[in-house]
């Protein structure tokens, strides 16, 4: 049966998966996210020194650099979508594409339009307002996209290449603009509204406890085959974002009912070592290894693996296509994140309301900084423990099978 599993996913499944990954229109999606990262990472250090002015009255309010840097993912992401879909594609226009995603974006955003001034909605900057910027993206890329090939100059015109880049601009930039001018201004249309009624149902699956351990589980699978977890970020990463922005409101305003779906619980308890909770294995591959290739493997991967690192562990042990490993970390991949959930939505561990993306922290550190409970710390330690157990017999299984193999090689070799 598991050589059936394995050969479907190799031969079949994984190359269609790998296929639509590298497709120009989600990879650039990909891509966008994966470049504003950075500034998704300086609002995990503002929370992180926000944790320190509980105790020190001197360290200073750093807020507003979360603010201008979390806080406006959701522009950065309207801006380099389009840039990505026209690089990708080869198209030479796209910093304009960007700029005009820019624009339609705030347009987008509804914002109130007086005589002398316009006022925006601050929360809708960020990832409250990325399904807005998603939306923004690709449509600007699919009319740019459209139109690229299309000139008012031959192939033979003397005037100078940037200024044919503009006027074949003109008619795109206008259809985009007027679209824009469209929704919000003729037909009062507040399109943030709108998305969120419509992703709403499906927020509210990804956000129930079958939906949250699937959510976890089908990274896992993917990546135990070799495919990479980022396959699926764009899936599962607006909604768990759009959580966070529930979650924080939800503690700013005093307390209440909060989402365990977000991307913070998942490097607060879950990601211990990386996808699939493997540090537990890393750590026993490199201390109880009897297996001499096992063992040097073990000492490679740990340091990558104690900063959530596993590629060298999952390519190098390796994990993907290996049934003893493969099964212990699905295993993994529906046990932890069942039994964390179950702890937040008990309040045994704080639910994550800031923003907390270095996934690279070790743990248990990562479970403090991500939850600012040290409760936390005791259970990263009980699920690291719990982890060893699943994946101790089968590395005992897969350490005596490289042990045979490599005794029966050394009777050849003498």
């Amino acid at each position: 049966m598991m050589d059936k599993i394995i050969d479907f996913m190799s031969n079949k499944f994984a190359p269609k998966v790998n296929k639509l990954v590298a497709n120009p229109w989600v990879s650039s999606i990909q891509s966008a996210m994966l470049t504003g990262l950075p500034l998704v990472f300086v609002g995990s250090i503002i929370t992180m020194v926000s944790i320190l002015r509980n105790y020190f009255d001197w360290v200073p309010d750093f807020s507003a650099m979360s603010t201008f840097s979390f806080g406006m993912f959701g522009l950065i992401v309207a801006f380099l979508i389009p840039y990505y879909v026209m690089e990708n594609k080869g198209h030479s226009n796209k910093l304009i594409a960007g700029i005009t995603s820019l624009v339609l974006y705030l347009m987008l955003l509804y914002p109130s339009i007086g005589e002398e001034d316009i006022t925006f909605t601050l929360s809708r900057f960020g990832i409250e307002g990325m399904f807005v910027a998603i939306i923004s993206g690709l449509f600007v890329a699919i009319v740019m996209d459209f139109m690229a090939t299309k000139s008012f100059f031959g192939e033979d015109t003397m005037i100078p290449d940037f200024v044919v880049e503009w006027f074949d601009s003109l008619i795109p930039i206008t259809v985009i603009l007027f679209v824009g001018w469209l929704i919000t201004i003729q037909l009062q249309i507040d399109l943030f509204v709108v998305i969120q009624g419509i992703f709403l149902p499906i927020a509210q699956v990804a956000s129930t406890f079958p939906g949250f351990v699937l959510s976890v589980f089908i990274p896992v699978f993917f990546y135990s085959f070799g495919i990479s977890a980022w396959a699926v970020f764009p899936v599962f990463y607006p909604i768990y974002m759009s959580n966070l922005a529930e979650n924080i409101q939800v503690a700013a305003s005093g307390g209440g009912d909060m989402q365990v779906a977000t991307q913070e619980t998942l490097y607060a308890l879950i990601s211990i070592g990386g996808v699939g909770t493997t540090l537990a294995l890393a750590v026993m591959m490199a201390l109880l290894s009897k297996s001499q290739q096992l063992k040097a493997i073990g000492k490679a991967v740990v340091v990558p693996s104690i900063f959530n690192i596993n590629e060298p562990l999952v390519f190098g042990a390796p994990i993907a296509f290996n049934p003893y490993l493969m099964v212990p970390m699905w295993i993994n991949g529906l046990v932890v994140p069942s039994l964390v959930y179950m702890i937040m939505s008990l309040g045994w561990v704080n639910i994550p309301s800031a923003t907390y993306l270095l996934w690279y922290m070790p743990y248990p550190i990562a479970s403090y900084f991500a939850t600012q409970d040290w409760r936390a710390i005791l259970w990263a330690i009980a699920i690291f423990a719990l982890t060893w157990m699943i994946f101790y017999p089968f590395f005992k299984a897969y350490d005596k099978s490289l042990l045979i193999k490599e005794q029966e090689d050394a009777v050849e070799a003498e």
